[in-house]
């Protein structure tokens, strides 16, 4: 087991890692849209989905895999009707296809929009 750092992804803020190497894959932590150089977050639905992936993809590869190698994602929604939007962008990043779910919660921290948790094979 082997942890994964990057500043191309958010730092961990609590007793987590960024991501976690396990044999041939490597499991990301939810990827919420915060841009890890500015601490920002964007606007739209469509803007914080655009930097979720980017924090997965960051994520990803600082681990040695990419993005077509994405095998699982769980996405989360703060409200469903952004699930047309979310797709947008989501599929301009996840060309594979990988096995997903996608649900609405009630909050996601500092409530955000979306957040995106991944597993890739290395």
């Amino acid at each position: 087991m082997e942890k994964v750092t990057t500043s191309n992804a958010p730092a961990a803020i609590g007793p987590y890692s960024q991501a976690m190497k396990v044999g041939n894959l490597v499991f990301c932590s939810g990827q919420i849209p915060v841009d890890p150089t500015t601490g920002n977050v964007p606007e739209t639905i469509a803007e914080q989905a655009e930097q979720s992936c980017k924090n997965i993809k960051g994520l990803v590869e600082a681990a040695g895999s990419s993005m077509d190698k994405v095998v699982k994602t769980t996405c989360f929604l703060s409200d469903i009707n952004d699930f047309a939007a979310f797709n947008e962008v989501y599929a301009k990043y996840f060309t594979s296809n990988p096995a997903r779910s996608c649900v609405a919660v009630k909050d996601i921290p500092k409530g955000v929009k979306c957040e995106i948790e991944a597993i890739a094979e290395l």
